[in-house]
């Protein structure tokens, strides 16, 4: 059976709200209930004091989903706690991890939007849409994402992936990194590509996307062919990097990750090209 599906919506229904799941959440740690190794999203019955505030993020399956920031001057419920997010990555169901996922972004931009960065006055909640408003100066604030890029370099049925020095594990992944401004998204592959292992592309061309919640970030996938020069990493992001082909594969990052939707298309099409027809 597959999971249930997530559907956006911040309009709050007219139902009780007990049932419904409360992603409540601190930076970027959720709390979460604990039992016998295996978690679970509290309810909003649960955490009452919370859920009075809560923002409607949306539903799963037949199920409310709501969000809410959980403040740091206080310790969790008895049998709950607060844990990294992307600790969570093969714990919870992707529908529940993407669900989380948004609640963490909404979460920060309602606490760190409460008042107008223009005026200092405290800002109101928008009907209809997802945002606060200066009742002044009438700014809204929306909440943020950041667009970053993320390329899979190839050379023949060889991959380039690279170690990042400030991640936990010792995972080889694709490379990234934010959009500068005034920079094209083609631009900002190529300069952080340049910047962080010195080779040259070409043949860049559009994957997909993927809302990643760690940086609140939209993840705009790229595939770009070797063009020249020789590995050459910068030694502050990138630890090590290394061309790779499926035959000779280091740790990988999770399949629930974009990076990790690249890496294994590309092998889908080597060893479609190396099967005889």
């Amino acid at each position: 059976m597959s999971p249930p599906r997530f559907i956006p919506g911040h309009e709050v229904p007219a139902r009780p709200r007990d049932t419904a799941l409360l992603f409540a959440a601190h930076g970027l740690e959720l709390l979460v209930a604990e039992h016998d190794n295996t978690v679970r999203i509290p309810t909003c019955a649960e955490l009452p004091e919370l859920a009075t505030g809560a923002h409607f993020l949306g539903t799963l399956g037949d199920v409310d989903c709501y969000a809410a920031a959980f403040p740091k001057d206080i310790s969790p419920p008895e049998g709950m706690k607060l844990v990294p997010a992307r600790g969570l990555f093969n714990r919870l169901d992707e529908s529940l991890f993407s669900a989380a996922g948004r609640a963490l972004s909404i979460a920060e931009w309602d606490a760190t939007h409460r008042f107008c960065g223009r005026d200092g006055q405290p800002t109101v909640l928008v009907p209809g849409e997802r945002a606060r408003r200066c009742p002044v100066c009438r700014t809204p604030y929306y909440p943020r994402i950041s667009p970053a890029v993320i390329v899979l370099i190839t050379r023949g049925d060889s991959m380039l992936l690279a170690r990042n020095a400030n991640f936990p594990g010792a995972f080889f992944s694709t490379l990234a990194g934010f959009v500068d401004v005034g920079e094209s998204l083609e631009e900002t592959v190529v300069r952080e590509v340049k910047e962080e292992v010195g080779v040259d592309l070409k043949n860049l061309r559009y994957f997909g996307s993927q809302p990643w919640p760690f940086g609140r970030s939209l993840m705009l996938g790229f595939t770009a062919e070797h063009a020249g020069g020789e590995i050459q990493v910068d030694g502050q992001e990138i630890a090590e990097a290394a061309w790779f082909t499926p035959d000779n594969l280091p740790q990988l990052p999770p399949r629930l990750s974009i990076a990790r939707q690249l890496i294994d298309t590309f092998i889908a099409q080597v060893k479609a090209r190396s099967t005889p027809a």
